[in-house]
C-alpha cells in the first residue's frame, strides 16, 4: 500500500511525519508494531539518534528527549509525528465514521453551528479527530488536572484550529480526505494563557512526509 498524503496548509519543516502500512491480519499487535515503525522513521527525519520509542506504564509512548512526538493508527495506516524542542506533540488519524449521535455529545453547540458543514468546511470526524490530537498534546499537563478529550473547546484560528481547556491554547492542523481524516497539535513550551475568546495565531510549521510502500 502507498502512503503519500498531503500535509495540512500551514504547517512547516521543523516537524517530521511518517506512516507506515498496517500488515495482516491488521490486529492490535501489527498496528503497534506499525506505529513504531513509523515514529522510527519520523525520529531519523528529525535527526534522532535515538529511534527506539518504548511505552510508559501508561500505554504512551516514549520518545526520546528533546524530541516531543505521538503515534497514532486506524486498522490499515499508522502515523507517527515528531517536533524537536516541543513541550508536547498529539497526533490522531480516523476512518470510521462519526454518527450524528456521537457528534451531538463530543461537539459543543457552538462548535456543530460554526464548524460543520456548512457553516463551516469540517466534518465531524474532522473534529472528532482534532479534539483526539489536542487532547494528546494538552493530556499530562499539570495544571489541566485529568478531564476527558470531549470537554476541549475548538474554534477556527485562521487556517488551523484552536483548542482550549481552561485557558490553555494548543494549534491543530486538520488535514481530511473522504476515508480519512488527520489532526495534529503541538504545544510549545512558552503558551501564553489566554482567555479562549482571545484571538491567537497558529504559529506556522511544516513537515517532511516520508513514504513507504
Amino acid at each position: 500500500m502507498a502512503v503519500a498524503w498531503e500535509p495540512p496548509a500551514g504547517v512547516g519543516p521543523e516537524a517530521s511525519v511518517a506512516f507506515h502500512p498496517v500488515a495482516r491480519p491488521y490486529g492490535r499487535a501489527q498496528q503497534s508494531v506499525a506505529g513504531r515503525r513509523a515514529a522510527a522513521e519520523a525520529l531519523a527525519l528529525a535527526g534522532s539518534a535515538d529511534r527506539i520509542v518504548p511505552r510508559e506504564a501508561d500505554g504512551r509512548p516514549r520518545f526520546p528527549l528533546g524530541f516531543a512526538g505521538s503515534i497514532s493508527h486506524t486498522e490499515r495506516r499508522a502515523v507517527a509525528v515528531v517536533v524537536p524542542g516541543a513541550e508536547a506533540v498529539g497526533v490522531d488519524i480516523e476512518s470510521a465514521a462519526v454518527s450524528p449521535r456521537m457528534a451531538a455529545f463530543v461537539l459543543a453547540e457552538h462548535e456543530r453551528r460554526t464548524l460543520l458543514a456548512p457553516a463551516g468546511g469540517y466534518t465531524a470526524r474532522d473534529l472528532f479527530t482534532a479534539k483526539e490530537a489536542a487532547f494528546k498534546a494538552m493530556n499530562g499537563h499539570g495544571g489541566l488536572g485529568e478531564f476527558m478529550f470531549w470537554r476541549i473547546q475548538l474554534r477556527r484560528s485562521g487556517d488551523a484550529l484552536l483548542a482550549s481547556y481552561r485557558g490553555e491554547p494548543v494549534p491543530v492542523w486538520v488535514r481530511s480526505e473522504t476515508e480519512l481524516s488527520f489532526a495534529v497539535a503541538i504545544r510549545r513550551r512558552t503558551v501564553r494563557r489566554v482567555h479562549p475568546a482571545e484571538p491567537v495565531s497558529a504559529e506556522p510549521l511544516a513537515f517532511e512526509w516520508g513514504k513507504k510502500q
